[in-house]
Order: C-alpha cells, then sequence, then structure tokens
C-alpha cells in the first residue's frame, strides 16, 4: 500500500498548506538519491512478489460468509511469531486497506539463480498457512480479488452500519468506516480524497443483464442526500468509497534492475504486457452483491481513488486548479522512460513546467524529468505532523508521498536513500488468484519475461494511446477470449531470430503504421503462424538454453502451461469460473443477484479449491498443480 508512516495526520486543509512544501522538498529528495546512484551498475537480479489476502469467516449453519474484521490482530500475531522472532523468517506480513486484509511476501527477495523459481509455491504456501493457523474457527485466508457482497448489509464480521451522514472517512451509503484498516494513513487517504474531490468518488459498474434481471436497472437508495441519485447511472452498479477499490485484492511483482537504464527499459517493455496478464488473470465480476459486466477490478480501483475536481475533469473552468487531467492517481502509465520509448509516447502530458526545468537544469534528461514532472502534478494526500520538517539528504518520505500514490500499472522506484538496494520497478495490474498454484505461475511467467526481454533485447513497444486501449479491452467480460489487443509483430527488432517467424523485419521497410497488429490473446501467448511467434514459445526457446535443473524445469513448464491453457481458452479464468459457478448454482435466479446463499456457496468453494480440499479442472486442468518435481523431464511441451 506504499509508504505507512507513523505519527499525527493532519486534515486536508492542513495538508494542503504544506503542499508545495512536500513537492519542492520531494523533487529535493529524488535529485539527491539520483546523484548518489544514477551511476550505479552491476545490481544482482533480486525480486519478489506480494499476495494481498482477505479474512472470510464461514456460517455454515445460517449458510453466510462474512469478511472478518481481525486484520490488525492478526497482522500482530504474525509479526510477532515471524520476522520480529527471527529476522530471517521466511515471510513477511504487512498492513493492507481493509481491516479484513493482510499481505504476504517472501521474508527474502529472490535471487537471480532459475533454481528460485522452485521455491515460489513453497513460499506462498507456507504464507497462507501462517496465517491460517492463527486464525478462529470457521475463518479462512482466502485469495479472492473482490469479495461478492462488498457493500452489501452485513458483509462484516462484526456487523457494523454505514454512516453516510455522521463525520467519518468515507461517509459511504455501503462501507462502514470500521472496515477500514485503523492505522492513520488508510482513513486520512480516505477522507482526504473526499476533501480534496469534493464530493465523494464516483463509481459506476455495467451490470450483467441477464434474462431475469431488472430492465432497465435502476438503483434508489433511502438514505441518499441526493448525491447518490445525481451520480448513479442507469443499468450500473453504484459505489461510492475507496473501500470498493482499495478493498480489493492483487498479485505485484516487483523487480531490482542492474543499473538505471535497464529499469527504465524493464519498465517500458512490462507497461505494454500489462493489459494481457490483466485480461489473463480476470477474478472480479461481482460488486456490491451484483453480477456486473465486467472481469477486472482496475477500472474500480481507479475511480475510488479519484481525487480530480470538477475543474481539473473538465467538467468546470479552470479557477481553483492548475491543471486539467486525463486520468485519475490510479490508472495506466502516462510516458514511456526509455530512449526507444520516446517515439511512442503519443499522450498529451500534464506537467508542472517549473519542476521540469528544474530538473533538467540539475542534468536529468527530458523523458524522466517529464516523468518525474508528471506525477508531482498530484497533491500529497496524507501528511504527518512529525513528518513535514525532513533531512532532504537523508529521507525521501517527501518524494515517496507523492510517489506512493500516484498508483500505476507500472511504478518505477528509485533506490531508497543510504541503501543497498538498487533501481527496481514494480508491476502492478494482476488480479490475485484462487490458489497458491495459479499465483506462482503468474509470478514466474512475469519474471521470465524480463529475464527474456533483457536477454534477447526484446522490443514490444506499441503507441502508448494503443497501450490504453488494451487497458479498456481487457476489463471486459471475457475479454481473454473474446477481446482484441493492439501487439507489436516483430518483437525481435534488434537482434537475432530466437524463434520460427520471430525476427528482423524484411530488408528493413516495416513502417510505423505496421509495427503493430490486433490480436487475440491466444495469439499473444501462444502463437500463430505467419502472424506472431508468441511469447511462451519464446519463453521456452529461452529455458532450452538455460541450463535447468529436472525438478525447476518441472516446475516452470507445469506453471507455462496453465498461462498457456488460460490464454486458449482451454482452461477457465477465475472471473469465467465465477460466473458459470453463479450461473449453474440451484439458488440463483438469474436476475444478476449474488444473494447471501450465493456468496457463501461460492466463498466456500473457493477456500475448498485453494486449500486443495476439492479439485477443479475447469480452472487448473487436470494435475499441474499436484505433479510431483522430476516427474516430466520434456523441455518442452
Amino acid at each position: 500500500m506504499g509508504l505507512l508512516s507513523q505519527g499525527s495526520p493532519l486534515s486536508w486543509e492542513k495538508t494542503q498548506r504544506h503542499a508545495e512544501h512536500v513537492r519542492k522538498h520531494g523533487i529535493l529528495q529524488f535529485l539527491n538519491v539520483y546523484r548518489a546512484v544514477r551511476d550505479r551498475h552491476k545490481d544482482v537480479l533480486k525480486w519478489g512478489d506480494e499476495v494481498e489476502y482477505m479474512l472470510v469467516a464461514f456460517d455454515h449453519k445460517n449458510k453466510r460468509a462474512q469478511l472478518s474484521l481481525t486484520g490488525e490482530e492478526v497482522l500482530h500475531i504474525l509479526q510477532e511469531k515471524g520476522e520480529k522472532a527471527n529476522p530471517n523468517h521466511p515471510t513477511l506480513w504487512r498492513p493492507e486497506y481493509g481491516s479484513y486484509m493482510i499481505e504476504g511476501t517472501p521474508g527474502q527477495p529472490y535471487g537471480g539463480t532459475m533454481s528460485e523459481f522452485n521455491t515460489v509455491q513453497d513460499n506462498m504456501r507456507k504464507r497462507r498457512q501462517e496465517a491460517a493457523s492463527v486464525l478462529k474457527q470457521d475463518e479462512a485466508v482466502c485469495t479472492v480479488t473482490s469479495f461478492p457482497r462488498l457493500g452489501c448489509p452485513g458483509f462484516t464480521k462484526p456487523e457494523y452500519v454505514p454512516t453516510p451522514v455522521e463525520t467519518g472517512a468515507s461517509k459511504s451509503l455501503f462501507f462502514p468506516d470500521e472496515a477500514i484498516n485503523k492505522h492513520p494513513r488508510f482513513s486520512t487517504l480516505t477522507r482526504n480524497i473526499r476533501h480534496r474531490r469534493g464530493e465523494k468518488v464516483v463509481i459506476n459498474v455495467p451490470i450483467f443483464k441477464d434474462k431475469n434481471t431488472a430492465s432497465p436497472f435502476l438503483e434508489t437508495f433511502p438514505d441518499d442526500s441526493g448525491e447518490a441519485a445525481r451520480a448513479v447511472k442507469p443499468e450500473h452498479v453504484y459505489m461510492d468509497a475507496m473501500g470498493f477499490g482499495m478493498g480489493n485484492c492483487c498479485l505485484q511483482v516487483t523487480f531490482q534492475a542492474c543499473s538505471i537504464s535497464e529499469a527504465r527499459y524493464l519498465y517500458d517493455q512490462l507497461a505494454t504486457i500489462c493489459p494481457i496478464v490483466m485480461a489473463l488473470s480476470a477474478a472480479a465480476p461481482f460488486y456490491r452483491g451484483y453480477v456486473t459486466d465486467i472481469d477486472c477490478r482496475w477500472g474500480v480501483i481507479s475511480a475510488s481513488v479519484d481525487d480530480r475536481t470538477r475543474e481539473e475533469r473538465g467538467l468546470e473552468p479552470l479557477k481553483n486548479n492548475r491543471y486539467r487531467i486525463d486520468k485519475s492517481r490510479y490508472d495506466s502509465i502516462d510516458s514511456y522512460l526509455s530512449e526507444c520509448g520516446e517515439k511512442y509516447n503519443d499522450i498529451d502530458l500534464t506537467v508542472d513546467k517549473e519542476i521540469y526545468e528544474q530538473l533538467v537544469k540539475e542534468g536529468i534528461d527530458h523523458l524522466l524529468a517529464q516523468h518525474i514532472a508528471h506525477l508531482f502534478i498530484r497533491d500529497p494526500l496524507t501528511l504527518f505532523e512529525e513528518k513535514i520538517h525532513l533531512d532532504d539528504a537523508n529521507e525521501s518520505d517527501h518524494f515517496e508521498n507523492i510517489q506512493s500514490t500516484n498508483w500505476q500499472t507500472m511504478r518505477f522506484k528509485p533506490p531508497p536513500p543510504n541503501s543497498d538496494i538498487g533501481w527496481r520497478v514494480e508491476f502492478r495490474p494482476m488480479e490475485v488468484q484462487l490458489t497458491d498454484f495459479e499465483n506462482s505461475a503468474y509470478v514466474v511467467f512475469v519474471v521470465l519475461l524480463t529475464r527474456v526481454i533483457l536477454s534477447y533485447k526484446l522490443d514490444f513497444l506499441i503507441p502508448l494511446s494503443k497501450v490504453d486501449e488494451n487497458m479498456k479491452v481487457a476489463q471486459k467480460r471475457d475479454a481473454v477470449r473474446q477481446g482484441m489487443f493492439y501487439f507489436r509483430k516483430d518483437i525481435c527488432k534488434g537482434g537475432n531470430a530466437v524463434v520460427d517467424g520471430c525476427g528482423p523485419a524484411q530488408n528493413g521497410t516495416e513502417t510505423d503504421a505496421e509495427e503493430y497488429i490486433l490480436m487475440s490473446i491466444d495469439t499473444i501467448i501462444n502463437g500463430k503462424e505467419g502472424v506472431f511467434p508468441g511469447l511462451i514459445p519464446v519463453l521456452n526457446s529461452y529455458l532450452e538454453n538455460m541450463e535447468v535443473d529436472v525438478d525447476t524445469r518441472c516446475s516452470i513448464l507445469n506453471y507455462l502451461k496453465l498461462i498457456k491453457k488460460r490464454a486458449s481458452g482451454e482452461l477457465m479464468t477465475a472471473a469465467r469460473w465465477m460466473r458459470e459457478f453463479v450461473a449453474s448454482h440451484p439458488a440463483y435466479k438469474h436476475d444478476s443477484v449474488i444473494t447471501e446463499e450465493l456468496n457463501y456457496h461460492l466463498m466456500w468453494k473457493c477456500n475448498q479449491i485453494a486449500q486443495e480440499q476439492v479439485e477443479c479442472p475447469d480452472l487448473l486442468g487436470v494435475g499441474l498443480n499436484k505433479v510431483k518435481y522430476g516427474g516430466n523431464k520434456s523441455g518442452t511441451f
């Protein structure tokens, strides 16, 4: 969730007074870090994943599943038993936005050897088992992206009633403040986003129109002051709080590059992959007790933290604000960072011109300067009284204040001051999966892709506006099978062919207009003769040329088989599986409503699958996550 400072949070009015101070010193802190480590090379590859979990309480007698608001208590126990007792403990635990959420990471980053891939699933299993071991009876730790009845009456345990007209952080019609983590950062973020925006956030998700869905579908809200009535759209599910986005779970991976230039190259190349992997990992079809017509959380979380004023959104003339801003502060990236990406920067970029000029004057190149100057058009959303005046030479809290509240598909991360950590990039679009095997598969796929990108000097770049179009397509229902995505045809433009059909353009005659075409995810991942070689065949070629022990090779190939079969549609995404589970359930009335009973049966099934108590061949195939290492000695599939 980013920077977690301790101290006394300031109100929005007081935070706003210090906004220029934070921006000014944030830039000075960035410059100090940059000067100290810009020439740093030869950092070794390190990487790690972050998995977010929900704590779910089951009432088997009454067939109810609720979110257990015990996250802080569970986190305290896990930290006391883990890292505080043993600094080398294999897992680390951190708070998340919801008081029903926790986040787990490996205790130490993984290294650059291929054998590390063979330990990912085991570490994720340890995390799940650790967390489960401190829960109460009939509670479970679940990796679901979006809890289907989040925001419905009684969705938490203990139950609380929202307070839309009283003083509070959300003032939500649906989401009680008690469901927000008690760390002051989270409620302060929630309150200050609302105050800065001048109204509650507005989230509208299209309803899935089943045969018995109300038509037209239009909700009314008894406790509404009029704000919801103005905001809600016909045929949409309406939500009004940060918790509907930040209260979802995701899967993220961070990589340490060997240098700043390598980090910038990876940042750009992976940005084009974000919508593809998001569609592949789709796991969030239900919101506020309804079946909706989207499969991913991205647009929901983007709207849930959209602090832009009416002026900044272009709804009123600029008077009190400096900029029109096209996107929420949680969205896709707005500019490439590497020189090879410059010509594809075709999105109008709003920047703080004074900051840009300051950075250029201090020796920062144009691309990096405009990236930082774009991030810094945003205000700080939280500020702690004890953290206003800092030592810019040795601290970076003001920089991170802005940096960590620009939640984009990719994040470019400078090293912390005076640390041995290198330049990093964070891959952020993935939805969390039900099982440790699936989460491991997606993590290993992305990490392997970074190795191949760097080894083969691959080029995935297309105009950034097309990446944005891909992001919209990726969130649609069943995008993995139905969607078409812009993707570069010749990904080996700068080097030799690595698989059949992957090589430099013939005679150098390719024009910009021919560099990319619309492809299905099956074509992008698995390839299509005469069109595109496919990412999996490229990864296979890489593996064939690497010395990999049999157990690790078997493990990796099982992960890639899952990705391959998800891309082809042979295996379902979690979103599609959830939809089919609900559609075929005898309690479902084909009215797009997720009842308490439906929610209970779905969540219990998800828990059983995660615990490997039942098999789910539609989701996981047959035997993929059961194969004993060493059982398959083939190098490809």
